[in-house]
């Protein structure tokens, strides 16, 4: 099977202003991206919010994510028609969302078809749970498509192994990771937290951020980041382990292959296994007094 092409697209918090510009801009997102024989596109974690510039004009918290989830459900209907009429898988980035009675940071993945599928943000920073009010939400999923298995593993949840790991348990090669942090060090998380699970998972990682400043968002108002997709460090990849990497803080896409079938190498041939040395059932390790 041949790679696939895989376009990361840092998005800068310009406010658009009106929703359809927004949706315009997205649409030109994927036509560039489609253009350049992408089969799937990634946005990063709450483009969405930006949305809101539309309507907020000074930092309010509430009031910005009120907005974006009173109109979350008119944002991915929008996502469905784009990635179907420019015939490409497309990662929408995050939506907050409402479910039941709670707010969900929620990663929309749609097939060119227009199939939907979401998939919730699990583990929540403390800005997301003291602040904001937003909640943990679905168990990780795997996804099946043509050319692989593909999970999207948001933000924070990437610097937790275990999340990750039930995903490449359940087949997953391709790790997308949309982030959206405010800071050198939260970027830094992120991003040596996904080069780790792709060497100890044996699969890539794909980090894409938010970027740029919103002085009239109190909610998106720093966004630190570079897009980048990260391998094993090992037989047939980089040395580094770092396959592709755009300009810090530049909204720019980047391209780069994903080649699921070198995965499967790597796994059988690689100097190191640890894909099949990973031990799943680790206990508490003993506690030893030392005088």
């Amino acid at each position: 099977m041949k790679p696939v092409k895989l376009a990361m697209a840092p998005f800068g918090v310009s406010p658009p202003p009106h929703f359809d510009a927004f949706v315009t801009r997205i649409d030109r997102l994927a036509a560039q991206s489609a253009l350049a024989g992408a089969d799937l596109l990634a946005l990063p974690e709450y483009f969405s919010m930006v949305l809101a510039g539309a309507h907020i004009k000074a930092p309010d918290i509430a009031a910005e994510l009120a907005d974006v989830v009173d109109q979350a459900e008119a944002l991915v209907r929008a996502l469905v028609t784009i990635a179907s009429r420019h015939k490409i898988y497309l990662l929408g980035g995050t939506v907050p969302m409402r479910v039941g009675a709670e707010i969900h940071n929620r990663a929309p993945l749609i097939g060119p078809s227009g199939q939907l599928e979401f998939q919730d943000k699990q583990a929540m920073t403390r800005f997301e749970a003291e602040r904001w009010g937003v909640s943990g939400g679905a168990v990780p999923k795997v996804f099946e498509t043509p050319f692989g298995r593909i999970g999207v593993s948001i933000c924070y949840d990437a610097e937790f192994p275990l999340h990750v790991r039930a995903q490449v348990k359940a087949g997953a090669q391709l790790i997308l990771v949309p982030s959206c942090t405010d800071s050198l060090a939260g970027f830094n998380r992120v991003r040596l937290c996904a080069r780790a699970r792709a060497i100890e998972n044996q699969c890539f990682t794909a980090v894409i951020p938010l970027v740029g400043n919103a002085a009239w968002s109190g909610a998106i108002d720093e966004n630190r980041g570079h897009a980048a997709l990260f391998t094993p460090c090992d037989l047939g990849f980089p040395p580094d382990g770092v396959q592709a990497a755009g300009e810090m803080d530049e909204a720019e896409l980047l391209f780069t292959s994903v080649d699921f079938s070198a995965i499967d190498r790597v796994r059988t041939e690689g100097g190191v296994l640890n894909h099949r040395d990973w031990h799943a059932d680790i206990s508490a390790a003993p506690v030893v007094k030392l005088a």
